[in-house]
């Protein structure tokens, strides 16, 4: 298993596991390494303590018990070590049945009670939640000596755990909150640049966050301003072209209207005809990327629309296929992206008998193919077939107009809106166009 199969995928989530993983890694070294040697060494200690309290007991005892030594050694030891001791004459000790794996205390326990009774013994540390029960046996019964628990479980221990966790958990959320702080203008600049990848209009953010995510962010609004700038630039300089040239053409075409007849006028009255008509194809790609504004609207309807309108003229030529049932509405500009599709459906009927068109949606794309019965466009001119004022001669020649503008529009209209335009082989015989949209 690779470790970036297992590394958190956000930026979030990496910054989060950078700061958590060592300070859990510090607190858990730090609390087994202290907890160990402060729980054996505070576990010995009260052991050793409570094996000498207890030596000191039975030496008082006596191998030997009478009333009077036994009753005096029961008042002293409830009175200076708070021990309740009986004695139960004539009884011999068992040994209990091991009923499970001993203790580190049990063990340390032993060890001292072995290290200082010279008596056989046996202790209970399970039977009593808040007690500890030790048997000596005597030379003529048992000593029962019940000590309280504490004398050989330290609290502090616990205390130290509880600190450790809760001071962790503090820390985790003072992290969290600072580092919520950092990636949410780091997540705004990466909205906005993905809502101006996809074509769609942004506004102004407020710069927060580290020094180096500012000057991001004002390097990218920057950026935009500047985009913007050069695309209503063009989009002003295409149309003064288109309308300056328009002027002396129309002089030539009133020149020629009012000359007499012959060859020579009708061919220059139909290259005037066939500048005019580049001089709109030039107007219609400089509005494909106009100042028009985006808006929710529903693909589909749109597609459905410019159908139902060719379905008037020209029956039977079109059709439209729409698998599911609900498709979402997304920002769009209405008007260029009803330019785009008609420009495709009009080459598709252009050269071609028939067309079909079909809608799908995977994950979070939408899809539209546009598929004619026509003679396509070689494989090795799809990328040719794209570009501004290209006519291929297979499919596009004087006779049948174009000026080699329809597919360029609308792959810049497409690509304004984040999404692709494809060429391929369509299943009819002829080509397929499809349009990838993100939603």
């Amino acid at each position: 298993m690779k470790l970036r199969n297992i590394m958190p995928k956000s930026l979030f989530g990496r910054m989060l596991a950078i700061i958590l993983v060592p300070m859990i890694l510090v607190q858990v070294i730090t609390v087994f390494v202290f907890y160990e040697r402060h729980w054996d060494t505070v576990t010995r200690y009260m052991a050793t303590s409570l094996a000498s309290e207890i030596s000191l007991i039975v030496d008082e005892v006596g191998a030997r018990t009478d009333e009077e030594n036994l009753a005096r050694t029961i008042d002293r030891g409830a009175k200076y070590f708070n021990f309740a001791l009986s004695f139960q004459a004539g009884a011999i000790l068992e040994k209990p049945p091991q009923l499970h794996s001993p203790t580190h205390a049990e063990e340390v326990l032993g060890r001292s009670l072995d290290a200082r009774l010279s008596f056989p013994w046996e202790f209970d540390l399970i039977s009593h939640p808040d007690l500890i029960f030790i048997y000596v046996q005597l030379g003529d019964g048992v000593l029962e000596i019940a000590a309280g628990r504490k004398r050989l479980f330290s609290s502090t221990s616990w205390t130290f755990l509880g600190w450790t966790i809760a001071t962790s958990i503090l820390l985790f959320f003072i992290a969290l909150g600072f580092l919520r702080g950092q990636i949410r203008p780091i997540r705004r600049l990466a909205n906005a640049a993905r809502q101006l990848g996809l074509g769609r209009e942004i506004e102004d953010f407020r710069l927060e966050g580290a020094k180096e995510i500012r000057l991001a962010g004002r390097a990218f609004q920057a950026m935009r301003h500047r985009i913007d700038r050069q695309m209503k630039e063009r989009t002003t300089m295409l149309a003064g072209v288109s309308h300056d040239l328009r002027t002396p053409l129309t002089r030539m075409r009133l020149q020629t209207a009012l000359a007499p007849a012959n060859e020579d006028l009708q061919a220059m009255d139909r290259e005037i005809s066939e500048m005019e008509g580049m001089i709109e194809g030039y107007l219609s790609f400089a509005k494909g990327e106009g100042a028009e504004s985006s808006q929710m609207a529903r693909f589909d309807k749109i597609v459905k629309q410019i159908v139902d309108s060719y379905s008037a003229t020209k029956p039977g030529t079109l059709r439209l296929l729409l698998p599911s049932a609900h498709y979402p509405a997304f920002p769009m500009r209405v008007q260029a992206m009803r330019r785009a599709v008609d420009n495709l459906i009009s080459n598709a009927l252009r050269y071609a008998n028939c067309a079909e068109l079909r809608l799908k949606i995977a994950e979070d794309e939408l899809y539209l193919f546009i598929d004619d019965d026509g003679p396509g466009i070689a494989e090795a001119d799809y990328a040719e077939a794209v570009k501004p004022f290209v006519r291929l001669e297979q499919s596009r020649n004087r006779q049948t107009g174009g000026t080699g503008l329809g597919l360029s529009i609308a792959s810049d209209v497409i690509l304004s809106h984040g999404g692709e335009l494809t060429l391929d082989k369509s299943p009819l015989g002829g080509l397929r166009v499809t349009i990838k949209l993100p939603i």
